[in-house]
This record gives structure tokens, C-alpha cells and sequence, in this order.
């Protein structure tokens, strides 16, 4: 649903083009008359938004229709920045402060025809916009001046902070994997141990519980945690064991031999527990070269993997997977009122408790669900808004296994339009990346995302703002508070629905092979550094280190060039 954060952009496009700026820039080129006309539609065309947003997920025509006008709406973002960077241009000449060489490099060869061709394209993206307007009268579209279903207010960012140790109805599974892990050996010196679910059951929540575990801490020399997420590549899963090991050395330089030869070095005889998070290859081969490596550990060493795939159990496990079940009605219940309500309020509110109910059965038995729901929730007391929650048609959508749960779906779509789009260019970074606030907030600011109708309120401060509102949501988990800045990660089913939204938009080069679609504006490359210079030293030279690209950089609106991103993918 790339429609969704539609008003966004159309908010954006409207208040560049009505800048003062702009504004005197236009009429000094005689091109004012063409903005306003553009303004006036635009304007007619946001008024119906809401209303397709919320239709367009059963329709296919009205899908199609925010898809024209998502193109279009790109478009005149990218003439706005063209007229925005010649004013700039011409503001810096004309004070002066440019030499010859930054002159030369901005100045358009002959502004008559700079004026000609902005005109022009000015005009292309009125006659666009005017079409697609048009069509709005076929649909039947409710113009809405309001968003009638945002929750605005304040949230306390500590909501977000859930104390790991803390989670209710897993203390009889975590016993049960410790029991495991203390057992002798079953004959061999390193045992695997399956935790097997579907998405959002928690897997990795009693993993944690486990790995943090006194008992746990005694038992074993040293402990190891991993996240291996969907690419399983000996190389990368080597270098995060060694990195959780803390050893203090780089490794990125390293190749495969000496990679090999340092972990065997660092697991040598001792007695150690690695958590392998979030396991999806079936490639036999692959897990028999990790698990040679893995076996030089003394006896008693085990290794706990989670994952959704039956297949990867029988691939990897020794022993007998412990297969998570659904969380129980009431510890649903435990959980969700715990997330809506401040301390004991639920019994103040009956009505609401009621309703939360009813929402909770909804939820299936799915942690995660019930907790979005539960955050998207907190400290509302209108009933209409918890309405809204259970009542949605989503509910009835048919789902699938590999589905976005339809809990997710429901907060995203419940996003203030301002927080969508935010949310959404995530995906741009691999799954278990860790993200910095400051370094977030600076890629939406860069991209143009954050808004104030505040003059004096700062843009990092919105978009800290922005970031807090999203982790009170709980959009972002592990949160870690440091001084000056907070690091947090993404669940990797809230990480799947940034993907499913923005897929059009936003792309991680991961293969040299991989394709990007032509609508794609945002890409990164989470390549190590020395790789990424060759890649763009010599983009078309194959090597045995870099393959050309299959795809043009040209025309991408945003690039996130981050070797530190290696370790995240």
C-alpha cells in the first residue's frame, strides 16, 4: 500500500510550491499563473484522500489511481527541488559568496532556456495532475478535510521500554529451554536446540529470556548472540559470531580463510552458547560449513536457533525443537491491558476494557499483535477510537501465512499521514540494523520529510519527535538509551511491513544480480567500504570483487552509501 502516505506527499509538494520563495521566483518568470492552477487541483485532489486511502486496498481502479498520482506528485517533488536549487544558485551569486569553479558547476548554460524547459515541464505536471483529478468523480470519493481516525497527543516515550525479563506467559517455555541447555551432552560435544513458531510469537523475546538467565550465565564460559535474518552467508555470519565474542579486532578485511581460522581459535575448547536469531535458509550445504566451524567448542557448548521454518529444524536441530504455542486468552489479556492502560486504569474504563477484549481475540494468540494494538491504544479513552480498532475491515481480509499480520497493518494505517512515510523509508536499511535517532532523523530531514508550522522549532527536533512518537508505538524495540542519542532495531515483521509499503519506492542492493524496479527513488548499499569504492570508481568493470550494475543511479532521489551496514544485512 504505497498510497498510504499520499497526503504526506501531497502536503509536502503544496507547501514548497507556496513558499515565499518560490512564490516571488515564479512571478518574476511569469510562471505564476501555471502554480496556481497546480495548487488549486492539488488542493481538490487532498480532500479526497482519506477516503481513497482507506477504499483503495479493495479496489484495483482506485489503487491505480493513487499509484498515477504517486508518480506525478515524485515528479513535481523533483521540479520543486530544480526550481529550489536555482533560486539558491542565483540568491548565492548575486551576494557574492560563490567562486569562479561552484559557479561554473551550478550555472545553467542559458537561463532563457532553463526558464523554457521548467516551464515546460511546469505545464507537464499541470496537464498530469489535471487528469488524474478527473478521474477522482468516478469513484465516488468523500472529500475529508480532517483525519478523522489520527490519534493526536502526546505519548510518554518510557511506554516503549519493556523490560525483556518482564514478559508474561513464557516463563514455563523458558524453563523448559534452560532445562534443555543444562541437560549433559547427547552425544556430541555441541548440541543445537530449535525454537520453532510463526512470526510474532516470541521466539526471540524467550531466547532472550533464556540467554539472560542467571542460570545460564553460570553454566557457560561465554555467551553469543546473532542475528542471521534472511541472508545466511558464511562470511557475514562468521564476522557477527566474532563481533558478539567481543574479541576487540576488525574483521572486514579479513577473507574467508583467515575468518575460519579465527573463530575455530575463538571458540577452541570452551564451553559457550550461541543464540542464532531469526534462522530462514534451508540450504543444507551452507549450515554444514557454519556447523564444522562450530564444533571445536568444549563439550557441553550448545547452540539455541530460532526460526518460523520446520525445514531449518530438521536441518540443524540435534535435539527435539521446542515449538512456541500461542500465548493463552488471558495472558493476551495480561498483556494488552498492560500496554493500553496505566497501571490498574482498566478498571476505571469497563467500556474500554470490553472492547479490548474483543480486539484481543482478534489478535489470535500473537504477542506482537496484541502489543501493537495495546501501544497504538495507550491512554485513549474515546470509545470510538477503540471501535474503529475492532471493527476495521481488515479483519476480514483473507489471510495467508506469509501475510503481514493484519494488527500491523492497523497501527500503520493508524499513523498520523506525517508518520508514514517516515516509517515507511526504514525498510531502506537490512533487517536488525541498528538505528541511531540522530542518524535517522538527519536521512528524513535530508529527504525532505519532516515538517513544522513552527518557524522557530528546529527540524532535528521534530524529527526526535517524530522518531519518539514511532517507539511509543512500538514501531522500534530494543531500545537502548545512551547519552545524547537512543539505538533501537525493528522487528523483523514490522521491518517486512515497511517493505510491503515502500517497496516501490525504496530498495536494498544486496546482489549484483538483483533487479530495481524504475519507480525505486531511495537504494542503499550495505557493502563494506573498500567494495563500495571499486563499485563506484568503476561501476561497469566486472571483477572478481564487484559486478557492474544492473541498474542506473541516475534519476534516484536518495542514496545511502553505509559500509557499516554490512553487518546489519
Amino acid at each position: 500500500m504505497a498510497e498510504s502516505f499520499l497526503f504526506n506527499i501531497t502536503e509536502s509538494v503544496m507547501g514548497k510550491l507556496g513558499s515565499l520563495a518560490l512564490q516571488e521566483f515564479f512571478l518574476a518568470w511569469g510562471l505564476k499563473s501555471e502554480l496556481e492552477k497546480i495548487m488549486k487541483i492539488l488542493a481538490a485532489v487532498q480532500a479526497v484522500l482519506f477516503d481513497a486511502e482507506q477504499k483503495g486496498s479493495h479496489n484495483q481502479r482506485i489503487e491505480a489511481w493513487l499509484g498515477m498520482l504517486k508518480d506525478v506528485l515524485y515528479d513535481a517533488e523533483d521540479v520543486v527541488d530544480e526550481f529550489e536549487c536555482e533560486a539558491l544558485r542565483r540568491k548565492a551569486v548575486k551576494s557574492g559568496n560563490t567562486t569562479r569553479k561552484v559557479r561554473r558547476f551550478f550555472s545553467s548554460s542559458n537561463p532563457l532556456a532553463f526558464r523554457f524547459r521548467m516551464g515546460h515541464k511546469l505545464k507537464q505536471i499541470r496537464e498530469r495532475v489535471t487528469e488524474i483529478a478527473a478521474l477522482k468523480s468516478d469513484f465516488g470519493l468523500t472529500e475529508q478535510i480532517f483525519d478523522r481516525h489520527v490519534i493526536h497527543r502526546e505519548r510518554e516515550m518510557t511506554h516503549s521500554f519493556i523490560d525483556a525479563s518482564n514478559v508474561i506467559g513464557r516463563e514455563q517455555a523458558r524453563d523448559n529451554v534452560i532445562e534443555t541447555l543444562l541437560l549433559s551432552v547427547d552425544g556430541e560435544n555441541v548440541s543445537i536446540i530449535p525454537i520453532v513458531g510463526i512470526g510474532g510469537i516470541g521466539k526471540t523475546t524467550l531466547a532472550k529470556l533464556v540467554y539472560n538467565d542467571q542460570r545460564i550465565a553460570t553454566h557457560f564460559e561465554f555467551k553469543l548472540w546473532v542475528c542471521v535474518s534472511d541472508v545466511f552467508e558464511l562470511d557475514k555470519v562468521i564476522i557477527k559470531i566474532l563481533d558478539s565474542a567481543s574479541t576487540g579486532q576488525r574483521y572486514t578485511d579479513m577473507d574467508i580463510d583467515q575468518l575460519q581460522r579465527t573463530l575455530r581459535q575463538a571458540l577452541n575448547g570452551r564451553k559457550y552458547l550461541l543464540i542464532l536469531d531469526d534462522v530462514w535458509s534451508e540450504d543444507p550445504r551452507k549450515w554444514g560449513e557454519l556447523k564444522t566451524l562450530l564444533m571445536g567448542g568444549a563439550d557441553g557448548s550448545k547452540i539455541v536457533v530460532t526460526t518460523r521454518s520446520q525445514r531449518v529444524v530438521e536441518i540443524m536441530g540435534t535435539v527435539s525443537a521446542h515449538k512456541l504455542s500461542l500465548l493463552s486468552h488471558q495472558d493476551c489479556l495480561s498483556l494488552f491491558f498492560k500496554c493500553a492502560f496505566k497501571g490498574q486504569q482498566e478498571k476505571q474504563n469497563p467500556n474500554l476494557k470490553r472492547i479490548g477484549e474483543e480486539i484481543v481475540r482478534k489478535c489470535k494468540g500473537v504477542p506482537l499483535a496484541v502489543i501493537t494494538l495495546g501501544s497504538l491504544l495507550y491512554s485513549v479513552t474515546d470509545e470510538r477510537e477503540w471501535e474503529f480498532i475492532r471493527d476495521n475491515e481488515i479483519w476480514m481480509l483473507e489471510q495467508k501465512e506469509d501475510d503481514i499480520l493484519p494488527s500491523l497493518r492497523l497501527s500503520y494505517e493508524h499513523l498520523p499521514s506525517y508518520l508514514k512515510r517516515c516509517f515507511a523509508y526504514c525498510s531502506i536499511f537490512p533487517k536488525d540494523y541498528e538505528f541511531d535517532d540522530i542518524e535517522l532523523v538527519c536521512f528524513w530531514m535530508a529527504n525532505g520529510f519532516l515538517q513544522s508550522s513552527n518557524e522557530n522549532e528546529d527540524l532535528e527536533d521534530v524529527g526526535l519527535r517524530y522518531f519518539k512518537e514511532l517507539c511509543s508505538r512500538c514501531f522500534f524495540q530494543d531500545l537502548f538509551e545512551y547519552p545524547g542519542r537512543v539505538n533501537c532495531k525493528m522487528h523483523d515483521l514490522i521491518h517486512d511491513l515497511a517493505l510491503s509499503i515502500s517497496q516501490n519506492e525504496c530498495s536494498v542492493v544486496m546482489t549484483s544480480t538483483q533487479q530495481i524496479r524504475k519507480s525505486v527513488r531511495h537504494i542503499s548499499f550495505p557493502y563494506p567500504k573498500s567494495l563500495l569504492i571499486r563499485i563506484f570508481q568503476h561501476p561497469y568493470k566486472s571483477s572478481k570483487m564487484c559486478e557492474p550494475f544492473p541498474f542506473q543511479i541516475k534519476g534516484k532521489r536518495g542514496l545511502v552509501v553505509n559500509g557499516s551496514l554490512r553487518h546489519a544485512a
